[in-house]
């Protein structure tokens, strides 16, 4: 048997381990900018998309069931971003013939809508954030409602994720450039434009709660996770389980997750997200019809493997999770990612020069890249992942500091800096933070790092991709091509960075 996985970097080759011990052989997908990565050359069978923008290669639907029919795999994992969220993909992989790992296309294309998915989770009886259930035409469409919820309100892209298309709005008088800025990056990026507004909860936390559903009905609510700590709506550090949930709170929180799963029918792994607010109140944010990106430190807390129980429910097997599953201690998950903190998170192209990562008791290391790995500015810069176990909190973050200092990556810029900084600060040792404490933080004057105007973004940029192209294994025009893509980004950014 063998498993296709519709992805690169470090979740390919973390679903490729669980290949490994389940006995299936594996198949790698790769664009051109990604020829020699080790995802690619550590499968059993690869096959080239094509150039690399995604459109052309990890989003080329017809070329992935293509590519695995090629090589006869009965089974397709999206991993998480790209196609991870595709009902079309889902139903392009059925007619195919080829066993999706993930939920239905019908759970996914419920989810998929965050207006649908407030109407499916009020009729569930979960509680959602007071907000609108139909896409806005215009910002008139919101007045009425920012009226009467009350100033600050959030605007949120209705299909995307991930900060993208998501405006804060203190007062009326910003509504429409608000909306207008909100709908073409939602535009931009998710292909549709379509936005509504939530009441904004001040100072909240970012709680979810991670579900496995089998085929036949039985359904598992295996922990929460903090991820309140973010970086324009982006989860940088997550733990489990969160220092801020008390028993009480979390049987309610599981219990809303699983009334959500059982509003769409939903089987495989899946995580519903919640706000919750200081006064222990909790509101359904999204449920995520995929596998995250921090799910190890779930696996981590409780001794289980997620990648291969989804792989096992896809093909029709018992959930092997027990529902009365129990939390053994404390995980944290840093997001390594090729950034550079001092200018703007700015991406830092490049070739990997050398790569020494942590090790000792309690460190685990989920990364995409080895010594002489090409970063590419074509995607998500996210180079792995550094997650660490202890018997308790303190613990844990004890061993991550250290983990941080053994942590080496030249070549490229990282955020390892911030991370050292981070673990440092008594909010974070206490567990006293939330969604918008990382915002704060990072524009407080005490620190060195700022944000960079458009222009030194855009230059430092160049000057690093310049000096990587010189060591590229890619072809001289990509290096030009860059550099209009770098231009355009940070000529479209008002915010003084380009977009990732």
């Amino acid at each position: 048997m063998r498993l296709l996985v519709a992805n690169r970097g470090e979740i390919a080759l973390r679903i490729f381990r669980a290949c490994r011990d389940l006995g299936i052989e594996t198949v790698a997908v790769y664009s051109d900018a990604d020829r020699a990565a080790p995802h690619v050359t550590s499968a059993d069978y690869a096959v080239r998309l094509g150039p690399p923008p995604s459109a052309e290669s990890y989003l080329a639907i017809p070329r992935i069931v293509e590519a695995a029919r090629a090589t006869g795999a009965a089974l397709v994992h999206p991993g998480y971003g790209f196609l991870a969220e595709s009902a079309d993909f889902a139903r392009a992989c059925q007619s195919a013939g080829v066993t999706f790992v993930g939920p239905s296309a019908a759970s996914i294309e419920a989810m998929g809508s965050k207006t649908r998915s407030r109407e499916l989770m009020q009729k569930a009886r979960v509680p959602v954030v007071p907000g609108t259930t139909s896409a806005a035409r215009g910002a008139g469409d919101l007045q009425d409602f920012a009226r009467s919820a009350g100033y600050p309100i959030l605007l949120k892209a209705s299909a995307g994720g991930g900060g993208k298309g998501m405006r804060r709005v203190d007062r009326e008088q910003d509504l429409a450039a608000a909306f207008s800025r909100a709908a073409a990056e939602a535009k931009a990026s998710f292909n549709d434009g379509s936005i509504y507004a939530e009441k904004l909860l001040e100072r909240p936390r970012h709680v979810e709660v991670q579900l496995v559903a089998d085929r036949r009905g039985n359904r598992v609510a295996v922990g929460e996770r903090e991820c309140s700590l973010q970086r324009r709506h982006q989860k940088v550090v997550e733990e489990c389980p969160s220092a801020a949930i008390g028993p009480d709170l979390r049987d309610r929180l599981f219990s809303a997750a699983l009334a959500a799963a059982d509003a769409v029918g939903y089987d495989s792994c899946g995580t519903v997200e919640f706000l919750v607010a200081p006064d222990g109140s909790f509101y359904f944010l999204e449920m995520n019809t995929r596998l995250q990106v921090e799910h190890p430190v779930t696996e981590e807390v409780f001794g289980v493997d997620l990648v291969t129980e989804m792989i096992r429910i896809a093909l029709g097997e018992k959930l092997s999770i027990r529902p009365d599953i129990a939390a053994r201690g404390h995980a944290i998950e840093c997001r390594i990612y090729a950034e550079d903190p001092a200018r703007g998170f700015s991406p830092s192209p490049g070739v990997v020069e050398r790569l020494h990562l942590p090790e000792g008791p309690g460190v685990r290391n989920d990364v995409g890249i080895e010594a002489g790995s090409w970063v590419p500015i074509d995607y998500d810069p996210m180079l792995g992942k550094l997650v660490v176990f202890g018997p308790d909190r303190e613990t844990a973050i004890d061993r991550l500091a250290r983990a941080l200092e053994e942590y080496e990556v030249t070549g490229v810029e990282t955020t390892l800096p911030l991370f050292r900084e981070l673990v440092r600060q008594p909010d974070f040792r206490s567990g006293r933070f939330h969604t918008q404490w990382l915002d704060d933080w990072l524009a407080s004057p005490r620190l060195v790092a700022r944000e960079a105007t458009a222009e030194e973004t855009f230059l430092a940029a160049l000057s690093l991709t310049e000096a990587a192209g010189r060591a590229s294994p890619r072809p001289a025009r990509d290096r030009s091509r860059w550099r209009e893509t770098a231009r355009a980004a940070a000529l479209r950014s008002g915010e003084g960075r380009l977009r990732r």
